[in-house]
């Protein structure tokens, strides 16, 4: 069973376009939004969905404590739900969900949905949006040693084994910067990683919530990544 995991916050908009059209992928996928108790009434469109459909389920959590603590919460859950593959994904349809069953017939450890493989692209974005985003990457590369080119992108989908052996529960970050320590650990640990490319899209609907901090956030765990304590990985049952 594949289960979709997708943090929401001040998504009303999205939600229920998304469900459906990650639902028509697949009959198999089971669909987790992971809401942080979102003051626009996500969680309420959340579960009006709920009521319509056994296939969407809903983790509320108390308040927003960051992306990256989202992901383990709705990961741990999937877990707990029997998942075998687990994609995450954004609720502004910057992913597409046409792309999920790509990610899912990939055979590696982990697969990125990459922007920055042949193929990938980021239309729309301006030269300057670009260029920060590229030089990120690069620099990225350069200081971990890490082999992505797309190290912070956030449409992937994980074997739950990998997600057990690399002990997401201890990963930091609470931040976007959580993509790129997932990544890193997962790198380490000698599990196999893909990248395919995707077309990453501007949000349907809503408003971003990227800010600045985040760029210097993910320059500040790269470093620590680099020269800082080594983590500890599980041997892979």
């Amino acid at each position: 069973m594949t289960v979709v995991v997708i943090p929401t916050y001040d998504e009303r908009e999205n939600v229920a376009a998304m469900a459906e059209a990650v639902l028509a992928q697949d009959g198999s996928i089971e669909l987790l939004f992971v809401d942080d108790n979102s003051p626009d009434g996500t969680g309420d469109e959340i579960e009006r969905l709920m009521a319509g459909n056994p296939r969407i389920h809903c983790l509320h959590r108390k308040g927003k404590e960051g992306l990256g603590r989202a992901y383990v919460a709705g990961f741990k859950k999937a877990l707990e739900m029997g998942a075998d593959r687990i994609v995450q994904m954004d609720c502004d349809f910057s992913h597409d969900p046409k792309d999920i069953m790509r990610l899912i017939a990939e055979d590696a450890d982990l697969v990125i949905g990459s922007r920055y493989v042949a193929g990938g692209g980021t239309p729309g974005w301006p030269f300057r949006r670009r260029l920060i985003s590229r030089a990120g990457g690069i620099f990225i590369r350069t200081v971990t040693g890490m082999p992505l080119r797309d190290p912070t992108g956030g449409f992937k989908c994980w074997r739950a084994a990998s997600l057990r052996a690399i002990d997401f529960e201890t990963v930091e970050s609470a931040g976007y910067s959580f993509q790129l320590e997932m990544n890193h650990r997962t790198w380490k640990s000698g599990l196999s990683i893909k990248e395919i490319p995707i077309v990453f899209s501007e949000r349907a609907a809503g408003y971003s919530k990227i800010t600045a901090e985040i760029a210097v956030e993910s320059v500040k765990i790269a470093l620590r990544l680099r020269f800082g304590k080594k983590q500890k990985v599980k041997q892979q049952q």
